[in-house]
């Protein structure tokens, strides 16, 4: 049926196709490409690939002065998928700060910024965006993600179907319930951008070079870190050119370049469609970009006719094992038998298409990221290699905001502070994660989630189980939902009627709701049991095992062994890092706790702060240990039926950690707490794992213990005002400002000290903090908060909800947010002004606390 939409099956249009590169070219002059100076031998930073984010890291390193750029390319510019992109512009539609932030600026520079300083257009047209809201559940999406993206600068109005039709008479409206506009969005050419971009480098020094492909990248090694550094790059050809680092933006080649010297950079090459219609006369070139996630498709005008983009639910990877090198302008085989059903979809749409016959439908490669975030920084294995690839089809909406954050990495050698980098940081992934198989089954599924509801408990279906804790069986039994936990499978909670089901997805209550409330009062009134085996777990030893922890740490982690103490760490201008926990075993043996999503970042730290001389040796025991967290005011008395030692107060205080006996295996047991209550930490070894957990099962009878998952976790951590770095504190934080300041022992000369103590000086000489970590409540219990949602003060927009959960304790929705504020914020400032939070277009009232709403004096924790 498809087929028939096309003249004949020579459907396939090259006009955009540029011919192919013969030998080596350098883009000395875009106006005069006459000259060819031969390679450098020497660099400082040569830039792999000259698609839109290689040209835009190059341009963005020269303006920001770095001497001795160079990029090559292994074809011409714009090669690989950036030649065929859509060039959409939106800088509606997430509900990253960060990503949203790329992409305003990415508009500004094509506007503006490349048109004045190159005197080259990017092709920008801002004709307009409208993203269509056709449901219930999209109409509550998108309202979330306008209110955002107002405090975020984005002028987004909600438009009714009968102006979405004023604006483009084509679309079909009668189901439409409302449009998201941004009127000066619209769309850019991608060609036109890339080469802009490159004369915008030429012209602050970069060398481009077309026609050099790179064979691989030489380290060496120094006593400064155990890890090796870059050296300088090999070319196909045997040259050499030595350089202080390496940048890989090779686009869908960036995993096999990275493969070539052992690093995991998993982005996976996927098929992408859009079809072009033939002209027609009513066809309005300024009409706007219109996005329909609810049939996969966008629609802008394109050549006197329409662009009709897909976005499959399920999308197809392709060659997973190998991207062919020579696939440079390539396009793909189409699929029609899937494809068929979209295509179908998309033209109610837009009826009128039904009717037109089609100038092409093509097929391209772009990539994808297991989690849909791009990879961005430098890599964990080799210093100063640097990684900006995976742009999950947006790496021309997001291109420059891109280059500007990775040129302000590499040439400070840490991430800005101003842009939260937690979530694309390119040391987050794991070695399995570029498996083959891994990549096949989950880039499918990250494209199809471009276009659905993104609900806040949405899990991945692909790739799970590939980790298990060995008390799997043991909790599926106790009905437990797993959840997708860095591959681990972990209960987010637990059905007492039966198997775990989810009846419906929403951003009100789900069917588990009551189940997740009896775990959290089971916790705080009882005892409740979690499973906390995916936390990272590092055993750190040596006989300087315990300066480099206390060089690395705020507090002082290389005092009296068997304490457990909470810590954080820092670079070297005071930006945070990591959270997480110490325990000194004896003098030479540390155990290194920190949660899953910063395990690589943390082992990746430590490696780096380790020279070649140093006596001390880091193991990842992560999958060695289970953890059973045994929390609430009865955790004591069920322990103490289970083992010898002596649990109580005197014998056992808070933060002792001891090795004791529980049935046949020995436990390591910390007194610590991350819900607020009297509560221990057993690193139980694997083996015994099991034998351990029916212990206290069975022993739990005689104390009603409850099982309880990450859901009740949240809640409860988050009525105590506990801290999660990369959800509620990032890398933009100062220590001071998210209260933290209590974890600093100025004696130990810690990484960042000198920053902190500058930062605490100014805070004094001003009047205190203008920036804090606050807790917001709801009193009404219908509400529910999540993450994104905005706060107001004095009607006025002022900040964002970064993590929230349902304070059941409380009686109300709770979460953190980050105060800033032109005076110092004190509690007139709180207690004087009026509090609202935004929750997509409803106004709720809401009190503010930069105390702990759940017990501030801490009395239930030491008890």
């Amino acid at each position: 049926m498809i087929r028939q939409l096309f003249r004949s099956r020579s459907w396939r249009v090259h006009t955009q196709t540029p011919q192919q590169p013969n030998g080596l070219r350098c883009l000395s002059s875009l106006s005069d490409r006459s000259s060819t100076p031969s390679l450098p031998t020497e660099a400082n930073v040569v830039v792999i690939g000259g698609g839109i984010i290689g040209t835009s890291v190059a341009y963005h390193l020269g303006k920001l002065g770095v001497q001795d750029v160079v990029l090559l390319e292994r074809d011409k510019l714009t090669s690989g998928t950036t030649w065929h992109a859509a060039g959409l512009i939106n800088t509606f539609g997430s509900l990253s700060a960060t990503s949203t932030a790329m992409r305003k600026y990415t508009k500004e520079l094509y506007s503006k910024i490349l048109p004045e300083e190159t005197g080259m257009s990017c092709g920008f047209m801002p004709i307009g965006f409208i993203e269509l809201a056709c449901d219930e559940d999209r109409l509550a999406y998108y309202r979330r993600v306008a209110a955002f993206n107002r405090l975020c600068g984005v002028e987004v109005d909600e438009i009714s179907a009968a102006l979405v039709k004023d604006k483009c008479p084509v679309i079909e409206t009668s189901d439409v319930l409302a449009g998201f506009y941004v009127a000066d969005d619209g769309r850019a050419n991608p060609t036109d951008a890339t080469m802009a971009l490159a004369k915008g480098a030429r012209q602050n020094g970069v060398q481009i070079f077309e026609g050099v492909s790179v064979s691989g990248v030489s380290t060496s090694q120094d006593n400064a870190s155990c890890l090796p550094q870059v050296s300088g790059i090999t070319l196909d050809s045997g040259d050499v050119i030595n350089a202080s680092a390496v940048v890989n933006c090779a686009g869908m080649w960036a995993r096999q370049l990275g493969e070539k010297s052992g690093l995991v950079i998993p982005n996976q090459a996927a098929e992408h469609y859009y079809l072009i219609t033939e002209p027609f006369k009513e066809v309005d070139p300024t009409w706007p970009v219109v996005e329909d996630s609810s049939r996969c498709v966008y629609i802008r005008p394109e050549g006197g006719g329409l662009m009709l983009g897909l976005f499959e639910l399920e999308g197809a990877p392709w060659n997973p094992t190998n991207i062919p090198e020579s696939f440079s302008f390539g396009e793909i085989n189409p699929d029609w038998e899937r494809m068929g059903p979209y295509l179908e979809e998309a033209m109610k749409r837009v009826p009128i298409t039904e009717n037109l016959g089609a100038k092409t439908f093509f097929c391209g490669p772009e990539s994808f990221t297991p989690d849909g975030n791009p990879i961005v920084g430098e890599s964990a294995d080799i210093r100063n290699y640097y990684v900006a690839a995976g742009l999950n089809s947006i790496g021309i909406l997001t291109g420059g905001g891109i280059g500007s954050i990775l040129a302000q990495w590499i040439r400070d050698k840490a991430p800005p502070g101003q842009f939260d980098v937690t979530g694309i940081d390119a040391t987050r992934f794991h070695r399995y994660q570029n498996n083959p198989r891994y990549r096949a089954e989950r880039v499918g599924e990250t494209l199809g989630n471009t276009y659905k509801v993104h609900f806040p408990d949405k899990q991945p279906k692909t790739c799970r189980n590939a980790k298990r804790s060995a008390l799997h069986d043991r909790l599926a039994q106790q009905n437990a939902f797993f959840r997708d936990v860095s591959g681990w499978e972990s209960p987010s909670w637990y059905s007492p009627i039966g198997p775990a089901t989810v009846e419906k997805q929403s951003f009100d209550r789900e069917n588990w709701f009551p189940y997740w409330e009896e775990e959290h009062r089971a916790c705080r009134e009882n005892v409740a049991l979690f499973d906390m085996s995916f936390m990272s777990k590092f055993l750190v030893t040596g006989c300087d095992a315990g300066r480099i922890l206390n060089r690395m740490s705020t507090a002082n982690v290389d005092g009296e062994s068997g304490l457990i103490t909470y810590t954080q760490w820092l670079n070297d201008r005071g930006g945070m890092e990591a959270d997480l926990t110490i325990t000194k075993l004896d003098d030479l043996t540390f155990l290194v706790i920190v949660t899953d999503t910063q395990h690589n970042q943390v082992a990746t730290k430590m490696r780096r702060q380790i020279s070649v001389g140093d006596n001390v040796s880091i193991l990842d025991v992560t999958g060695s240990y289970c953890q059973i967290n045994i929390q609430g005011p009865q955790s004591r008395a069920l322990l103490q039926s289970l083992t010898h030692q002596d649990m109580s107060n005197a014998a056992f205080p808070f933060r002792k950690v001891a090795e004791i006996d529980i049935g046949y295996a020995r436990v390591i047991v910390a007194r610590i707490t991350y819900v607020g209550e009297l509560g221990y930490e057993l690193f139980i070894p694997t083996e015994s794992a099991v034998h351990v957990y029916d212990l206290i099962n069975e022993c739990g009878k005689q104390h009603d213990l409850k099982h309880a998952g990450l859901r009740a976790l949240g809640s409860l951590r988050m009525e105590k005002g506990y801290r999660d770095y990369g959800h509620d504190m990032d890398n933009t934080d100062a220590l001071l400002e998210v209260g933290l300041g209590f974890t600093c022992d100025f004696s130990t000369n810690f990484v960042g000290m000198e920053s902190v103590l500058e930062y605490k000086q100014r805070a004094k000489s001003e009047g205190g903090l203008k920036k804090r970590l606050a807790q917001v409540f709801v009193e009404d219990p219908r509400v529910m908060l999540h993450h994104g949602e905005v706060l107001w003060r004095n009607g006025k927009r002022i900040g964002e909800v970064r993590s929230a959960s349902y304070g059941h304790s409380l009686g109300g929705a709770v979460g953190l947010t980050m105060l800033e504020s032109n005076e110092p914020i004190k509690k007139s400032y709180i207690t004087g002004a009026s509090w609202e939070i935004e929750i997509g277009n409803e106004m709720v009232p809401c009190s503010v606390s930069t105390s702990p709403l759940y017990d501030p004096k801490n009395e239930k924790i030491r008890v």
